[in-house]
């Protein structure tokens, strides 16, 4: 190659840098975020026209919380009317929830809520399961609450920890009452769908579920007959 077609390889190079970096400067931009007022900084990227958002920065402007999942990311942020059961009354600050209990907690529940539709489904559909398949759920669900606890910092969440043991208790003695029967090869409590309709056991489980999830959200410890 001779040394004016080097040059103009050269000069032809270095345009087509420059004009992707025109192009990239063009179609990616910085913006600030603000939600409700409150300002994040630099929170959001424009990128060929469409708007990101950090998913952290979301999260702690909405006072919400978020869990990350091998299959999904969870992100789980309060009524807008939550933040006004916070008053200066002292009392109810006890009653306050730690963001990192709230965290472990959602993924708590999830576990637990995932084992109870797995066992549904069983009955539901007729499936047939190994013992393996069942305990991969329980064994979930342990490790989750067992993270629960160990988030649970102030007096608040470790009452709220003793409900979500409470629930996680029910849905083992109701899963292994399930098993039980499956063992003995009755068909009216593992394979009849009309069985899960008048299922009490469940239908305390899946009530005491519902005020979990709603108490979480709230950001306070609640009591409820239900989850025990």
């Amino acid at each position: 190659m001779t040394k004016h077609s080097s040059f103009r390889f050269v000069m032809y190079l270095a345009s087509v840098l420059a004009l992707s970096g025109m192009l990239f400067a063009q179609g990616t931009s910085t913006k600030i975020l603000v939600v409700n007022g409150k300002t994040a900084g630099v929170g959001v990227r424009q990128i060929n026209g469409r708007l990101y958002v950090d998913l952290e920065t979301l999260a702690q402007l909405t006072n919400g919380v978020f869990t990350v999942e091998p299959r999904r990311v969870v992100l789980t942020i309060p009524p807008s009317d939550a933040g006004a059961v916070a008053t200066d009354d002292s009392a109810q600050n006890s009653q306050r929830l730690s963001r990192d209990f709230s965290s472990a907690a959602i993924s708590a529940l999830a576990a637990t809520r995932e084992w109870r539709v797995a066992v549904r489904a069983m009955i539901l559909y007729g499936l047939a399961v190994s013992d393996t398949w069942v305990q991969a759920y329980h064994s979930q669900t342990l490790e989750a609450l067992r993270q629960a606890g160990v988030a649970a910092s102030t007096e608040a969440d470790k009452n709220a920890f003793q409900l979500l043991s409470s629930e996680a208790d029910m849905m083992t003695a109701w899963a292994n009452q399930v098993d039980a029967a499956r063992q003995e090869l009755n068909g009216a409590k593992t394979v009849d769908p009309n069985a899960l309709q008048n299922d009490t056991q469940l239908a305390k489980i899946q009530h005491c579920s519902q005020f979990l999830n709603s108490m979480v959200l709230s950001g306070f410890y609640n009591d409820d007959p239900i989850c025990h």
